[in-house]
């Protein structure tokens, strides 16, 4: 009988393939991947600042409470407390007076008693609201309480109202029906505290050029962070009867009252600190 002889090729493939099932049986399994480590520190969470109220977001949120209280509600106002505030009104917007009597808590100018002077004095005096019924309740909290009216509430921009047409006679006369009470704590700062004192500012005419009151008024700036009534509210509202619009004030800290030119250059300053 033949033998028959293996070919030295298929030897070779033979042990090959031997040698490949042999190390895939010795192959240790590979450990799984670690999971990433986590970040000890937490991601920063930026959060936008409250924007500045100015004098048409107020009116807004003045509006808004006097509706709720005319209708029984309860007024809001919690989430203004706070939120920081530049309001600019316009006055003296008829020209100067002459000597003329002054509202407290309202800006004016008035022409000196000699007109040959060429002096215009800016002034306003706060109103001592410490004793009023829209602080009711708030006595023991602060020490006093100064008022300013926001003059032409119905008007939300900054400058002069302008008339259009011939005025109403039976047109009633204006009332003051917001305002800002700048409060202050007992032992707190007195910078811009008035205790009755006004704040002035005098305009002179510069050489041989003749004072000319601006067109277009003057502008009282206050500035300042909203703050809370006892009952933690930011506004509060009054009325004296049913057919009145209430009357709304806001609790304020006062940082800076100022007075400006219609274009916005400040005449004179008073700052907390």
């Amino acid at each position: 009988m033949l033998e028959t002889i293996a070919s030295p090729r298929y030897s070779i493939i033979a042990l090959a393939a031997s040698l490949l099932a042999l190390a895939a049986c010795q192959r240790e399994p590979q450990p799984a991947p670690a999971p990433a480590e986590k970040s000890e520190t937490p991601p920063v969470v930026t959060v936008a600042p409250a924007p500045i109220l100015d004098r048409a977001s107020l009116l807004q949120a003045m509006d808004v409470a006097a509706s709720a209280f005319a209708a029984g509600q309860d007024v809001t106002g919690a989430s203004l407390a706070g939120r920081r505030f530049i309001v600019r009104q316009a006055f003296g917007c008829g020209g100067p007076a002459v000597n003329g009597p002054s509202q407290a808590g309202l800006a004016t100018v008035t022409w000196s008693e000699d007109r040959e002077s060429a002096k215009m004095t800016l002034t306003l005096t706060p109103d001592d609201w410490s004793q009023s019924a829209l602080i009711a309740g708030d006595a023991e909290t602060w020490e006093a309480a100064e008022g300013f009216w926001l003059a032409h509430p119905w008007l939300r921009v900054d400058g002069c109202p302008v008339v259009q047409g011939p005025a109403s006679p039976k047109a009633p006369s204006a009332t003051q029906t917001v305002g800002l009470a700048a409060v202050f704590k007992e032992g707190g700062s007195r910078t811009v505290r008035r205790n009755g004192r006004a704040y002035e500012a005098t305009l002179r005419a510069e050489r041989d050029q003749p004072l000319m009151p601006s067109a277009q008024g003057y502008r009282l700036v206050l500035e300042g962070r909203m703050t809370a009534f006892a009952d933690g509210r930011a506004i509060r509202c009054r009325a004296v009867d049913a057919d009145q619009r209430p009357v709304c004030i806001g609790a304020v800290q006062l940082d800076r009252v100022a007075f400006e030119d219609a274009e916005g250059k400040t005449l004179s300053e008073w700052r907390e600190g």
